[in-house]
């Protein structure tokens, strides 16, 4: 019983980075669909297919990033109510989130293959690599629905305090991903065709191994089968909750594509070049994430116990933290940036190289600025303030257009390489005065902080 209340009970400091651990590792692990893919198009197909993987990643995570956003808001109250100690509360919002997860993923699903020739269009994808990209993202689509059931089962376990059952599964699902992108890409030649199948196929295990555990084996949920009977009511908070967090993947994803739009002006050569720089820096982004989301559960959890002042200790301790890790992944970004593009394919020399060097060095002499990022999103998140969310990818979205468009037909490339800390920038200023604002609430009396939802309580 400690293990689970260890969020409750433990150091806040202690408790949060044992649990991000594997948080950063799962993250880690998730990180390899998209670089095994990556790495194996470029070294096993072409250049050209590695550009047209990188074209499609601002579009993906417009569609998938708002998708699993969703699922992010529909469990906020699972952990509110693991925190109040209310079983019957928590199975009811669980049961619920897996049903309109699935629902609402069928439907993105059907609407991204709609719409996905009108965006690679938007962000100016070059006539050459247009075809593989389309050929690519249109078999990614068919696992929205399993990936939000994924992400929905795997916030459901951190939600109740578990999260290196998660990290097990996603082992699993990343050899599945690697074993069949070689089969497939080297071996069968089935090109960026046979990289996506191989991911469709790895999310599928990892969403069957997710769900068996939380369905048959974490003893947090024990869910009836009236936990899935729709409830109006319920899935209206979980939306209510969900959409900001959405909005806040959408609006910035929208940044990212007119960001990708200018990248692609540059040509095939920059575009690679940007593409494999960007995923190197995912990985750098890893441990400042992982913390993030694990503070997101911690706030969570003493949220719902009301334990505010625990609240405000901890985040001022893993912000903190969160400050000097940044520091440590900007040098390690630096140092091992080079070596690890050469990764992608055996001609990433000359112009390829030297675009990806000059967006390193930008993003490096800026991360603390996500890291502010991550903590105060995730905080206010974890309160069930998802608003917050939006409000800051507002920000995020007028900081990539306003470089974009404004500063890089002045400075060229370079105005691209630091449209990323603008928009951390414009995003950690209203997160900072928000989290404050609630913060003075919390010290001042603790029944001024605003109630989660009345609907809420009274279920």
């Amino acid at each position: 019983m400690k293990k689970q209340l260890s969020m409750l009970t433990d150091s806040p400091l202690k408790s949060i980075i044992l649990f991000a651990l594997p948080i950063m590792a799962s993250s880690l692990l998730q990180f390899n669909y998209s670089l095994v893919d990556n790495i194996i198009v470029g070294r096993y197909v072409s250049e050209k297919a590695l550009a047209a993987v990188g074209c499609v990643g601002p579009i993906n995570s417009f569609i998938i990033g708002a998708a699993l956003g969703l699922t992010t808001g529909f469990t906020i109250p699972v952990a509110h109510a693991f925190g109040e100690g209310n079983r019957k509360k928590l199975c009811h919002f669980a049961g619920n989130s897996i049903f309109i997860a699935f629902v609402i993923g069928c439907v993105i699903m059907v609407a991204s293959h709609l719409i996905s020739p009108i965006l690679l269009n938007i962000v100016g994808t070059p006539d050459d690599i247009k075809g593989i990209a389309s050929s690519y993202i249109n078999i990614l689509y068919y696992g929205i629905p399993i990936q939000m059931l994924s992400n929905n089962f795997t916030a459901i376990s951190r939600c109740t305090g578990e999260s290196k059952k998660p990290l097990y599964f996603f082992c699993v699902s990343v050899v599945v991903n690697f074993v069949l992108d070689i089969i497939f890409v080297k071996y069968l030649s089935l090109g960026v065709e046979g990289a996506a199948v191989a991911t469709l196929i790895s999310h599928c295990v990892a969403c069957l191994l997710n769900g068996i555990y939380v369905l048959r084996f974490n003893n947090s949920v024990k869910l009836k089968r009236s936990d899935f009977n729709p409830d109006k009511q319920t899935i209206l908070y979980q939306i209510r909750l969900g959409i900001p967090v959405s909005l806040q993947f959408t609006v910035t994803s929208v940044g990212s594509m007119c960001l990708q739009s200018v990248v692609n002006s540059f040509g095939t050569n920059v575009i690679a070049g940007f593409t494999a720089a960007a995923r190197v820096e995912g990985i750098t982004n890893i441990p400042m994430s992982g913390l993030g989301v694990a503070t997101q559960t911690f706030v969570g959890q003493n949220y719902g116990a009301k334990n505010y002042r625990r609240i405000t200790d901890g985040v001022k301790k893993i912000f903190i933290l969160d400050l000097l890790v940044s520091v440590v992944m900007s040098t390690i970004l630096y140092l091992v940036a080079e070596p690890v593009i050469t990764l992608f394919g055996d001609n990433m020399t000359g112009e390829i190289m030297v675009a990806a060097k000059r967006y390193i060095l930008a993003i490096a002499q800026c991360y603390s600025l996500v890291a502010i990022l991550f903590v105060m999103r995730n905080s206010l998140q974890g309160m069930g303030f998802t608003y917050a969310n939006s409000i800051a990818g507002v920000g995020e979205f007028f900081g990539r257009i306003s470089v974009a468009f404004i500063l890089t037909p002045l400075l060229g490339f370079d105005a691209v390489c630091y449209a990323g800390p603008a928009a951390w920038l414009l995003a950690d200023i209203p997160l900072i005065i928000i989290y404050l604002k609630k913060q003075r609430q919390f010290r001042i009396e603790d029944s001024v902080v605003p109630t989660r939802n009345e609907y809420y309580d009274n279920v």
